[in-house]
């Protein structure tokens, strides 16, 4: 099949003068000034986006750019994919690819922009694009995007020229665009024996100064493809208090507050949007007390998830019976979130106790502070509750590094038995990105599954259209009746705070995926 567009999702910057008319993919730039700001040469824009973070990036490291704390500050605003998916619409929309084909059943052929280069002055071709993909997905590096994205096999890429590039693949892979929209390019001069702390990229900004611990700052990048962007600079902030970032807002030391909460005080400041996240926990199904089934199950029963929603959330968000939420690939509509039973929960550990199971092993909550608003309440209340169920559960609240710790390979070891606290984004819009990564027997982020699931999960993979949806829809069925690796709590409703000196309309990758040349200043 072929994939080709005849107008570009970005004008490219050598034809834009004075105030730039956008293409529909990118908002008219304004000429009107804001409080914080003065007029710059570039048709009348602003000078400087202040954007408050729930927490410092631990990287800006390009092939961490999936890491909702990293791809935030990077995804295409100082690093950019040959094709991004558009969150509105599903579709993939060309960046600094113009089109691509699959040419055989594993090989697929990308045609690249030949107008761009890096904000250092270096040229984008097909060797940059060939390097990137081969430094973060077949080396040693261990990067995010290959274990979330990729998984074991490796690709053979090879740059036939310039503008021509082909992707080759162990298998078919009849969503390999999609995939290689998480990869974001960097030049051939980037180290890749070891990751980067501040890459150099083809995006509308670069990274100007990042003062550790204090903020992080970008600037436009004048020799970007593409339309200028509005603003000169963004400069972001981090507060791990929701109340905080929302006061920031409202006192007007900040633009754009991240990951705010229904009663952070954000009042009318604060912008709802549904974003693609879900909240559960992740069960070592392999040890004791969780090996045993009918634990999973009593776990799951014991989570008063409208509760949770209601009391911490203000009703906000979804229960949630599944990994991916509504609009993704391979949803199962007819899944309900299970009941709330203590009884029945609290009998499931006494009849597994019968039987030898050691239900008075620990389990231990492991969250992370500051993942999400009210993540610390929410963590203990799952204490309490599974408490209530006669199980014996510590709680654990770790930093961002400690919890990856937890949440990839290789797991810690030596702890006993875990159930993490997750907030997993469906930002591909594909249920195969969660499926294989969560419930393999090998995925990063899976801590359990069977040679008998392994292998619907493959069949599931290389399908399309009806049947891809059907397949997705019985693997989560399947996850709830057989598997139960996971308690599912909700699927979250994202707040972002917004002054009233900017314009900006929140999408569902707005948490993971902040387009700054999406933001200009109000009118």
């Amino acid at each position: 099949m072929l994939f080709s567009f005849t107008r570009n999702s970005r004008t490219p910057r050598a034809v834009v003068t004075g105030a730039a008319v956008a293409a529909s993919a990118v908002l008219l730039l304004s000429s009107c000034s804001v409080a914080n700001s003065e007029s710059t040469d570039e048709g009348g824009a602003a000078d400087t986006i202040r954007i408050v973070l729930t927490q410092e990036p631990p990287t800006l490291e390009a092939c961490e750019s999936n890491l909702t704390s990293t791809g935030v500050v990077m995804r295409s605003n100082v690093t950019e994919p040959l094709v991004e998916r558009n969150p509105t619409t599903g579709d993939l929309d060309p960046l600094l690819a113009t089109s691509w084909e699959q040419t055989s059943d594993t090989e697929w052929t990308f045609t690249l922009r030949d107008d761009v280069t890096f904000s250092d002055g270096t040229p984008f071709n097909a060797e940059a694009a060939a390097f990137t993909i081969d430094r973060a997905v077949n080396s040693d590096l261990a990067c995010n995007v290959e274990g979330y994205v990729f998984g074991d096999d490796d690709l053979v890429v090879n740059a036939v020229d310039d503008t021509t590039l082909t992707v080759t693949t162990v298998s078919p892979d009849p969503i390999l665009p999609l995939r290689l929209s998480f990869i974001e390019i960097v030049p051939t001069s980037t180290d890749a024996t070891a990751k980067v702390r501040e890459p150099i990229g083809t995006g509308p900004y670069a990274i100007a100064s990042w003062d550790a611990g204090t903020k992080l700052t970008l600037e436009r990048n004048d020799t970007y493809w593409g339309d200028a962007p509005a603003y000169a600079s963004a400069e972001y902030q981090w507060r791990s208090e929701g109340t905080v970032r929302a006061a920031m807002i409202t006192s007007g030391e900040a633009d754009l507050a991240m990951g705010l909460g229904p009663d952070d005080g954000a009042g009318d400041l604060g912008l709802d949007y549904p974003n693609n996240e879900t909240v559960a926990l992740r069960m070592t199904a392999e040890i004791a007390p969780l090996n045993d089934v009918r634990v999973r199950e009593a776990v799951n029963y014991a989570i008063d998830k409208s509760g949770i929603i209601d009391s911490l959330y203000q009703g906000a968000h979804i229960a949630a019976a599944q990994l991916v939420p509504e609009g993704i690939v391979g949803h199962n509509a007819d899944l309900e979130a299970w009941d709330f039973d203590v009884e029945k929960a609290a009998a499931l550990v006494a009849e597994a106790k019968a039987d030898g199971v050691p239900v008075d092993e620990t389990i231990t909550i492991v969250a992370r502070n500051a993942q999400f608003p009210k993540v610390s309440e929410m963590a203990q209340v799952l204490q309490e509750q599974l408490t209530q169920a006669g199980l014996t559960v510590e709680l654990k609240m770790v930093d961002t590094t400690q919890h990856l710790q937890y949440q990839l390979r290789p797991f810690v070891e030596n702890e006993g038995a875990i159930a993490l606290l997750i907030q997993h984004g469906n930002q591909a819009g594909d249920a195969q990105f969660s499926a294989d990564q969560y419930m393999t027997t090998t995925g990063a982020q899976s801590v359990y599954g069977t040679a008998e699931f392994d292998a619907l999960l493959e069949a599931a993979s290389t399908k399309t259209g009806a049947e891809r949806q059907a397949a997705y829809e019985d693997i989560f069925e399947y996850q709830n009746d057989e598997i139960v690796q996971f308690a599912f709590i909700s699927h979250q409703t994202g707040i972002i705070g917004k002054a009233a000196n900017v314009d900006y309309t929140p999408n569902s990758s707005s948490g993971d995926e902040l387009r700054i040349a999406e933001i200009t200043p109000a009118s």
